[in-house]
């Protein structure tokens, strides 16, 4: 449990979120406390300013109407005199002024020392007292001359205990802001690891070759749905990849056994003497020889295909007059479309001369040539057209054979994929189209059922 996306993602997010709590909370009680600190010092210096100016405005006759300590009754704190070299500043009038004599025993300012006209702070423990205590002290001076100091004090323990009373409330909204964000964060670890769970389920299933999986479905719209989304097309297109390796498995299997089969009845009828008429063995030896020629095209052909998957394959560049080579594939063909009545013909428009690999661009023209005749009836039409357009060199095979539906564009390009029995391999077109793209160019397809087909080699001029 410990472990899982599910509890570390709210673990990790609280832990972060109570440090930056933690480290804000220490920096917001240091800046309370000086701020009390502060504010503290600004009363009592304000006190002390104004008694000591109250103590030169009733000099000598300084009387609080409500007794003896009515002052520290009023403000709250404590108040102290202290003279000059210890001397008395009241002399008889402590019972009446209000302030409360500094002990000798306490004689912890030096009042000739203090600055003019300005307070001095300090902290002290007064007698009796076992609290500290802090303090404002401020000269008494009329005309140059220097009586005395006044001290205001208060507890220390006031000023904390405003920070202390913060630091409650602040843990009390720590609490409940801890709790918001743990629910929140528990949230949304389950938004991400449900979903990140169910894939990693899913991906369990597609290790171990089971690609019919199910994907769990995120309509969220963000990173994980994305990743869901993905991953569904990943394992379909690993369960289709996986029926094409099968596929091409079984059909490569058929293929190479058809013409092994018959090399070997002819051989075995030859060695054993059933066929014993010179011509009968000279059709047999032919037959080995086109099956051998059709078993090593069929080689080829696969060789050729696997090297085009693996870009293990390398590219000439030279220079390719197009006419010539459209020429020579044409007359490649020439035989058999008249063995077959086929109205051949060729269209030339344009006589270009590019920078390419001019045997597989014969291999791709021929592939489709071969397509044609393959399709084709006797008796039928065959047409062979070069042309520039927009900058590209284009090379187009019509025919008027039976035409592909739409549903079919994509399936004849791919391996072994053969609709007649004329005992084609199905490699043709997928050599064509995987050497175009090589070649930097692509193959395009019009069709009609019923009215024929024209595949386009259209290359970069």
């Amino acid at each position: 449990m410990f472990r899982s996306l599910r509890f570390r993602l709210p673990a990790i997010f609280l832990a972060g979120m109570a440090l930056a709590v933690l480290v804000a909370t220490v920096v917001a009680l240091r800046l309370f406390q000086d701020y009390a600190r502060e504010q503290s010092l600004s009363e009592l210096n304000r006190e002390a300013i104004g008694l000591s100016q109250l103590f030169i405005d009733e000099a000598g006759n300084l009387e609080i109407p409500y007794g003896p300590g009515a002052l520290e009754l009023t403000t709250g704190d404590r108040i102290y005199y202290v003279g000059l070299d210890g001397l008395d500043i009241f002399p008889g009038q402590e019972n009446t002024s209000g302030l409360r004599r500094l002990p000798p025993e306490q004689q912890i300012v030096d009042v000739a020392a203090l600055p003019v006209g300005r307070n001095t702070s300090f902290e002290f423990t007064p007698a009796g007292e076992s609290r500290p205590f802090l303090a404002v002290v401020r000269p008494i001076e009329e005309g140059g001359t220097r009586f005395g100091a006044i001290i205001v004090a208060k507890p220390r323990a006031d000023v904390q205990e405003r920070w202390v009373e913060l630091l409650q409330r602040l843990a009390v909204a720590i609490a409940g802001g801890l709790m918001i964000a743990g629910g929140l964060a528990w949230y949304l670890s389950r938004r991400i690891s449900e979903p990140m769970r169910g894939l990693a389920l899913a991906a369990d299933e597609i290790a171990e070759g089971r690609y019919d999986v199910n994907v769990p479905d995120v309509p969220s719209g963000d990173e994980i749905g994305h990743l869901a989304d993905r991953f569904r097309e990943m394992s379909e297109r690993l369960a289709e990849a996986d029926e094409r390796e099968r596929n091409f498995l079984m059909s490569v299997s058929h293929e190479l056994r058809t013409p092994l089969t018959a090399i070997r009845g002819h051989v075995d009828a030859l060695r054993e003497g059933v066929v014993e008429d010179p011509e009968l063995r000279s059709d047999s030896l032919d037959v080995i020889a086109l099956e051998a020629d059709r078993l090593s095209r069929l080689v080829g052909d696969i060789l050729d295909l696997a090297k085009l998957d693996a870009h293990r394959f390398t590219l000439l560049q030279e220079e390719v007059d197009m006419e010539a080579l459209t020429e020579r594939a044409y007359g490649s063909f020439a035989e058999e479309a008249r063995r077959r009545a086929i109205d051949y013909r060729r269209d030339v428009t344009a006589r270009p001369v590019i920078v390419t690999d001019g045997d597989r661009v014969l291999q791709i023209i021929s592939n489709l040539l071969s397509n044609a005749f393959r399709w084709t009836p006797d008796g039928g039409r065959i047409e062979l057209s070069l042309q520039q357009a927009n900058g590209n060199i284009e090379v187009a095979v019509d025919d008027n054979g039976p035409g592909i539906t739409e549903d079919e564009f994509e399936r004849i390009f791919r391996p072994f994929v053969s609709r007649d029995g004329s005992g084609g391999t199905g490699l043709g077109l997928a050599i064509a189209r995987e050497l175009a793209v090589a070649l930097g160019g692509r193959i395009e397809l019009e069709s009609e059922p019923g009215r024929g087909s024209r595949f386009q080699l259209v290359l970069p001029g």
